[in-house]
């Protein structure tokens, strides 16, 4: 991920310089469509931001008892529903058609969940920083992993206590916190628009993305979450949930 955290913090530092793109192209220089073409991969990192927005917008709703989709009844439902299976047929036809399986599909859905949640979020930040002076960019060593000989590890997700885990951390307790407080009965006083099945399974989905999170928890070592991350995205998920609440309790 620290590898992920340079590339988009070196694409954003390339769109915010003299360099960028729509510079190139209002002196001319640059056709319109490669302009397009160019800002497409250097707005990268930012889609951290719609990512993680949405990450925790079903938590959200099942938190506080409301609602961003159609009930499961609701003719409504079935555009949204057909839109996501459109959406993942046509990716794993796509890798189908390359020679890649449906594994290497998912593998890749779930990797580009957390490296956006994760660290293009921090390659954002990183950059924001520099615009207000706060802090450089600077170049960071990543630790190479002496690989075992049983080929037993291979694939497995380690984490460290860099707060690069931290965002990812936070996303899947939330989840799990939406999950008790959903099945537990607790909750907020429903409304019309209380939430339903679509973002219960949207939630479920989260989880899914973040599955090597969910193993960190129980895990061992480098294939373990160090409990200072874990401590820190429990109090941040703590205060979502109480600033959420109280939010919504006054709105009632």
């Amino acid at each position: 991920m620290t590898q992920q955290k340079r590339w988009a913090t070196g694409l954003l530092e390339i769109l915010i310089s003299e360099k960028n793109p729509i510079i190139a192209t209002l002196t001319a220089r640059l056709q319109f469509r490669q302009c397009l073409a160019y800002l497409w991969i250097l707005i990268w990192g930012l889609r951290s931001i719609p990512e993680i927005c949405y990450a925790v917008l079903p938590a959200y709703c099942i938190i506080t008892n409301s609602s961003f989709l159609p009930k499961a009844h609701e003719p409504a439902m079935y555009i949204h529903v057909a839109l996501f299976l459109s959406y993942v047929i046509y990716g794993i036809l796509e890798y189908l058609e390359t020679g890649l399986s449906i594994r290497a599909w998912w593998n890749n859905q779930r990797m580009t969940r957390m490296n956006a949640t994760n660290a293009w979020f921090f390659g954002v930040i990183s950059v924001f920083l520099k615009i207000l002076r706060i802090s450089g960019t600077v170049f960071e060593v990543t630790q190479k992993d002496q690989s075992s000989n049983n080929g037993g590890d291979e694939g497995r997700f380690t984490f460290d206590a860099s707060p690069i885990f931290v965002p990812g951390t936070t996303i899947l307790l939330l989840q799990l916190t939406a999950f008790v407080k959903g099945f537990g009965g607790m909750q907020l006083p429903s409304v019309d628009d209380a939430s339903g099945l679509g973002e219960i399974l949207c939630s479920a989905l989260v989880v899914l993305c973040f599955w090597p999170f969910v193993k960190g928890l129980f895990g061992k070592g480098k294939y373990g979450i160090p409990l200072s991350t874990i401590c820190k995205s429990s109090l941040l998920s703590l205060s979502f949930v109480y600033l959420v609440t109280s939010t919504s309790m006054g709105q009632l």
